[in-house]
């Protein structure tokens, strides 16, 4: 919801700048907008650029603008164009302007990496308010389920509130995307928490048709809204965030790498639009300047010699999390690494050397900017940090195409036939009280801590928690596995103040005992003694081979979500709530909506208040 400005000039038309280095072999041609200004908040603009380059490229292309008397912030980071007949035309951006109205600065800055030269173009664009009266107004945007609103000017520090229902006599939205159906087994009764009303549904089906969007429902099922890239592509939506939206890994073609699965990192608002993106090459670039760390992952895979030799490594895709709680409105993100290592490590039998897939994190600042990053390769040397000799617990490989890996860019030709699952990182916590970060690593069975310190950290792994850790398990309950494993979504709940809450997905568990169930968990942890106990450990009543979320609720209630459970040849998903059992670790299950397949689940009161973890 945006309240105008008054207004009391406008800026009608443009004015250009081109700025190009006197020796510069890079030059803009064109940049045109589909619409001239001015325009009015709300309307679609696709930017068209066109450029030169009297070299062989590529041609890379950043879009950025500064809202009326603002700084300039990225909207597209640089990203390679198509050339065609000499010309370079940068991909397509589509800006929907939905701030305060006035003149918008808006800049292309393109870059040939190989050669160093740059050149770049400005536009000023005039927006027009959408009220010009004295009433208040709603109008349609491309989402059929979001409306934009706009109010005139009120005095600083009024508020507002706003109830909207459908018109009269209006009909339902026809949408030209598939949707899932969801199931409720068990209904809202009087123990369930009804105030979080809503739960956000990352679909996900990776080489599987249909293709669902990601979607919030009420807790009956009903769909309130979706999130569908255009065109339409399985995704992780990793994390709704405060006043809507959220961050998205989606797949595209970028600059420096053959691979396009999980190559962007994106911001969307709840309308679809693209509020920042930044993509795995320009990561690369930033990686190979970041002086005097210089990682030597940070390459292309499809620049390294075949067979690659002992000690090459490439940075491959995001993948799983990216979040956006840090206290300076900072991102993390996972992306995937993969480095060769000699023959017979992790018990490889092959005689050739070994293709292991590792993680990085990286912060970004809020204009996707790199600021830090911790390499799990840096700290592979044991005990008491991660420990290179110790495999994936249940010996998990990866080769071309297998579900659930990165696109690998080193295996091949002289290489073991399949690359190490090492890691599997899945989730990412920033625990406000330590300035740290938590994540979680499937393929370990572990929880980890890493010092980061807001950025000033060394990135060294401060404790691991799980089987053979540094913590011990208060087995309360007499457990005869009583730690998690393969387990998803670890975070400390009541903003760094509660429990641990990790969804226990069991694996390990369970091909040891031969059956069993996944578990929602919550922990205390104590870092003096280093001892954590359970607050809860339900059994769930299926067994999710994979994907998951664990959740603590507002009225102390907790939400999990099974993620892949097989029934037959079908995969499903269970987002189900507990109700506590005073004086235990378990509890009553009060809510049970089901699904396809879905990663993570979160409920919330509303759109625009996600959880904390």
């Amino acid at each position: 919801m945006r309240t105008p400005k008054a207004i009391t000039w406008y800026l009608l038309g443009l004015a250009a700048v081109i700025i190009v280095p006197a020796n510069a072999t890079v030059q803009v041609v064109s940049m045109t907008p589909s619409s001239a200004p001015p325009q009015v908040i709300g309307t679609a603009i696709t930017w068209t650029v066109t450029a030169t380059d009297t070299n062989s490229g590529p041609l890379t292309f950043r879009f950025q603008i500064a809202p009326p008397n603002g700084a300039m912030a990225v909207i597209k980071d640089y990203n390679v164009g198509t050339l065609s007949g000499g010309i370079w035309t940068a991909q397509p951006l589509q800006w929907v302007p939905t701030g305060p109205e006035g003149t918008y600065k808006f800049e292309v800055l393109i870059k040939d990496f190989v050669s160093g030269q740059s050149s770049q173009k400005t536009y000023q664009f005039q927006v027009t308010p959408l009220v010009t009266g004295t009433s208040p107004m709603a109008v349609p945007t491309a989402h059929p389920l979001v409306a934009l609103f706009s109010a005139p000017a009120c005095a600083t520090g009024s508020k507002m509130r706003v109830n909207f229902k459908p018109a009269t006599g209006s009909t339902a939205a026809m949408y030209n995307i598939p949707f899932p159906k969801f199931t409720t087994n068990t209904g809202p009764g009087p123990n369930t928490d009804t105030a979080d009303g809503v739960i956000l549904h990352n679909l996900l089906q990776f080489g599987v048709t249909p293709i669902y969007p990601t979607v919030a429902t009420d807790i009956a099922g009903k769909i309130l809204w979706y999130y569908a890239p255009n065109p339409l592509q399985s995704i992780f939506y990793t994390r709704p965030l405060p006043n809507g939206g959220g961050l998205s890994l989606e797949s595209g073609t970028v600059w420096n790498s053959s691979a396009t699965e999980l190559q962007f990192l994106r911001q969307v608002d709840l309308a679809g639009n693209i509020v920042r993106e930044t993509n795995t090459g320009i990561l690369q670039q930033q990686l190979q300047n970041m002086q005097p760390l210089n990682p030597d992952f940070a390459h292309p895979c499809n620049t390294i010699p075949t067979p690659p030799a002992v000690g090459s490594a490439c940075l491959g895709a995001f993948h799983h999390d990216a979040i956006q709680t840090l206290p300076n409105g900072e991102t993390a993100a996972l992306l995937s690494v993969e480095k060769i290592f000699p023959p017979g490590t992790q018990g490889d039998t092959s005689g050739l050397p070994v293709d292991i897939i590792g993680d990085v994190i990286v912060v970004l600042d809020k204009n996707f900017q790199l600021l830090w990053y911790f390499d799990t390769f840096q700290h592979d040397s044991g005990a008491p940090q991660l420990e290179i000799a110790r495999g994936p617990t249940l010996n998990e490989t990866c080769g071309s195409g297998t579900f659930g890996c990165p696109p690998l860019g080193l295996l091949g030709p002289g290489i073991a036939p399949f690359a190490r699952d090492w890691l599997h990182a899945n989730s990412l916590y920033y625990w406000p009280q330590d300035r740290d970060i938590v994540w979680s690593s499937r393929n370990q069975d572990w929880i980890m801590k890493v010092d980061y310190n807001n950025g000033t950290g060394a990135g060294n792994i401060l404790w691991r928690m799980g089987v053979s850790g540094d913590f011990t398990f208060n087995n309360i309950n007499n457990d005869p596995y009583p730690w998690f494993s393969h387990q998803h979504d670890a975070g400390i709940e009541k903003a760094g103040a509660g429990p641990l809450t990790v969804f226990d997905n069991g694996n390990a568990r369970i091909v040891q005992a031969g059956t069993g169930h996944s578990r929602g968990m919550a922990l205390t942890v104590d870092e003096l003694t280093l001892q954590v106990t359970p607050v809860m450990s339900q059994d769930l009543g299926v067994y999710a081979l994979g994907d998951g979320s664990a959740q603590l609720l507002s009225d102390g209630n907790y939400f999990f979500l099974s993620g892949l459970v097989l029934v037959g040849l079908n995969v499903v998903s269970d987002a189900v709530q507990i109700f506590p059992t005073p004086g235990t670790t378990g509890g009553t299950q009060v809510l049970n909506v089901s699904s396809p397949e879905t990663y993570r689940a979160w409920q919330m009161p509303s759109l625009y208040s996600p959880p904390t973890t």
